[in-house]
């Protein structure tokens, strides 16, 4: 009687882990959490906007660096005002020992788009990194005041 209990269970839990086909739709999108109380994000929409935040906890500073290795783009949580020119978006990379970040900015007159890029330190090639995740910030300069232009990430 065992015997056939457990070949029972055994297939129930099989079955339950088998792959069905979907017969309707497209499959369900992740929800994305950007920071600060943002409402979830549908990505099939388009990336969320960034929310402005103080800049009392702005994270590990990163400066920014335009040799970095395998940069791939990085979109960033939130950001603030440093100054009338400058702005601190925020995000997550890795450790600042092995890894970097650049920036890119188009404005106009309702938008600054800041294209961020992540990746690692060319001079940590050759060395052994942890993979730990920091929030960090880095400063991007404006070329006119931010005024009360929109902040994206691009």
């Amino acid at each position: 009687m065992r015997v056939i209990v457990l070949a029972v269970l055994a297939t129930l839990a099989l079955a339950g882990c088998s792959f069905g086909t979907q017969s309707t739709g497209t499959p369900a999108l992740p929800k994305v959490l950007a920071a600060q109380g943002a409402v979830p994000a549908d990505w099939g929409r388009g990336p969320p906007v960034p929310t402005q935040v103080d800049d009392s906890d702005i994270g590990t500073v990163f400066a920014d660096r335009a040799d970095i290795v395998g940069a791939s783009d990085t979109m960033f949580e939130s950001w603030s005002e440093v100054d009338e020119t400058t702005v601190a978006v925020h995000f997550v990379t890795g450790t600042p020992e092995c890894y970097g970040a650049h920036a890119s900015v188009e404005e106009t007159d309702s938008t600054v788009t800041v294209t961020l890029q992540t990746g690692a330190l060319p001079e940590a090639a050759n060395r052994m990194c942890i993979l730990v995740a920091v929030f960090g910030s880095l400063d991007v300069h404006l070329s006119s005041p931010l005024g009360d232009r929109q902040v994206v990430s691009g």
